[in-house]
């Protein structure tokens, strides 16, 4: 079922509610990591480990074979791709959309521990990139490699302009999608503690399921309140448009919430929803990767770069 349910009328100031998300790609396993980059769209196929990319006119082609389990997907200021790897356990830069080989290593350990599974990254506009890194790369080998963390938590991390890596947040269950406001003075980071294991195999809603808000002052987090509790579902991979609504996955689709908090409505899908990002020549389509299909829905708003 595919339906666009309001839950307030301001809804109406960035969604048509008779325009229904188009599906352009199915037959994957666990799709992730969507972002617009130059004229397409990319997005992983994480357990069959392929970076695929979708161009109007001429559908889905694998731009990379063997990605290791790459999660999440960003941009930075000059246009290159910045991808979590759950395999290599590290987050990596791709340089060139058509031959899209790692060309720079940014981070694989933090105080001398490997990471768990970097999961998903942001960049913000002073250069400095933030990523999640839960353990859902090495609980399995659905998403990755079978290993003991050697950090012993799941954390939040920033890289700083001088390639150093600090934990920014060490109080989530497990931290998952994350974005910055349109001013980047807030940081919403999805906790996707309820999720039990890789691709939505099971729900434990007495854990976590909701994302936070937190104050930004350099590379220093303050509060942490919950923003909004996800529900139906659980929160993962979310993006934030111009004026400042939220926009997030869920086990039913994407939830989307005014910046105070209040949800303004729901686009309901058939399947469980991964993650999102704002796309197109001009910012207004929604990208959604909802298990194993593609999704796109235009929208009466734009996406921040995040």
């Amino acid at each position: 079922m595919i339906r666009i349910h309001q839950d307030h009328p301001e809804l109406a100031d960035c969604l048509d509610q008779e325009v229904l998300p188009e599906l352009i790609a199915s037959g994957y396993t666990w799709t992730e990591g969507p972002v617009w980059w130059h004229d397409a769209l990319y997005f992983n196929d994480i357990p069959s480990k392929r970076l695929l990319r979708w161009r109007e006119g001429e559908g889905v082609d694998v731009v990379l074979a063997d990605t290791d389990f790459a999660n999440g997907n960003t941009l930075d200021a000059a246009g290159r791709m910045i991808s979590c790897e759950h395999g290599g356990r590290r987050v990596v830069v791709r340089e060139d959309p058509d031959k899209p080989a790692v060309t720079k290593v940014l981070a694989t350990h933090v105080e001398g521990k490997r990471l768990n599974s970097p999961n998903d990254v942001i960049v913000r506009s002073d250069g400095t990139i933030w990523f999640t890194d839960p353990p859902y790369g090495i609980n399995s080998d659905v998403e990755g490699y079978p290993a003991e963390s050697e950090i012993g938590s799941a954390d939040v991390y920033c890289i700083t302009t001088d390639g150093s890596v600090v934990r920014v947040a060490d109080d989530f269950d497990k931290p998952n999608g994350l974005a910055f406001s349109p001013d980047e003075s807030r940081l919403y980071i999805a906790d996707s503690g309820a999720i039990q294991g890789a691709s939505f195999p099971g729900i434990d809603l007495d854990r976590p399921h909701h994302i936070r808000m937190f104050e930004v002052h350099g590379t220093t987090l303050t509060g942490g309140d919950v923003f909004a509790e996800i529900s139906p579902g659980v929160p993962d991979g979310l993006r934030v448009d111009r004026g400042g609504r939220v926009w997030t996955s869920a086990g039913d689709g994407i939830h989307i919430y005014r910046a105070d908090g209040r949800r303004l409505g729901r686009i309901e899908l058939p399947d469980a929803t991964a993650n999102c990002c704002f796309g197109g020549m001009d910012g207004s389509t929604l990208f959604v990767t909802s298990s194993g299909r593609i999704y796109r829905i235009g929208t009466r708003t734009t996406g921040c770069i995040s």
